[in-house]
């Protein structure tokens, strides 16, 4: 298997002299091709500031990020938007999507920008709604639909230009338990039937045990990791709320 993904000890500080918060305190991993990763730790531990890092939205302080042997941190502020584009997708918590465009639409917009060719945008759209079960809901405005519809028309969307690395950012934030359910079943699908390499931020134990491997920041480092190997989810669960009392915060937030 070879890595995706290098993160190589980066640090981010925020702040001036007389005051600076130390957001990501040297933290080191390798994501593999096809990895499922979530990212867990309590507010404040440093899991949104390093998937900023990775996503370039934030620059780091000091170290490395490589996506497929680019170092990301190295790209210049005229050409991040194009990297992101053509390297990453995104599933966010409010889905993002727009409200005056049909489901369609919004998963379509990515290739639009992207320049794909028109002839292949409508076939590989309904290719993929029909992998994530939205085929029948395509003409439909995203107030016509469940929340859980449109997140799975985000998770298309964050698919559609077969990016290196999906990032999500607390996915399951915004939704219900069934909802939540529905939207994390999707991304087993994305990452097992379409092989797709994603990490995942959150705080809730019952979103992490979707995972195949769980890193755990506490104070900006990394404090301990789980692999979920031959464990049922609900055996991964476990342990991961065992982790969670050991840490502390407000990561009682487990459904």
């Amino acid at each position: 298997m070879t890595h995706i993904l290098k993160i190589d000890h980066i640090e981010k500080y925020y702040g001036n002299k007389s005051n600076v918060t130390k957001a990501i305190d040297d933290i080191s991993f390798e994501v593999q091709n096809g990895e499922f990763i979530a990212i867990m730790g309590a507010s404040g531990s440093g899991k949104t500031t390093l998937l900023n890092c990775i996503s370039t939205i934030d620059t780091v302080s000091a170290g490395h990020i490589f996506l497929h042997d680019k170092d990301v941190t190295e790209i210049r502020e005229n050409e991040l938007a194009r990297f992101r584009r053509e390297n990453l997708g995104f599933v966010f918590q409010d889905f993002n999507l727009l409200d005056t465009l049909t489901i369609r639409e919004n998963i379509a917009m990515a290739l639009t920008i992207n320049k794909a060719p028109v002839q292949e945008i409508d076939s590989r759209v309904e290719q993929m709604a029909k992998k994530l079960d939205i085929l029948p809901i395509l003409d439909k405005f995203p107030y016509q639909v469940s929340g859980g519809q449109k997140q799975r028309c985000a998770c298309a969307r964050a698919m559609i230009n077969k990016p290196k690395l999906i990032l999500a950012d607390e996915p399951t934030g915004a939704l219900d338990s069934r909802s939540a359910q529905l939207l994390l079943t999707t991304m087993q699908t994305m990452n097992q039937e379409l092989g797709a390499t994603i990490l995942m931020v959150t705080h809730d134990a019952f979103t992490a045990s979707y995972a195949k491997r769980i890193l755990f920041l506490k104070d900006g480092q990394i404090f301990t990791e789980i692999q979920r190997g031959e464990q049922s989810r609900k055996q991964l669960f476990g342990k991961i709320l065992d982790v969670m009392a050991l840490l502390g915060g407000d990561l009682s937030d487990a459904r």
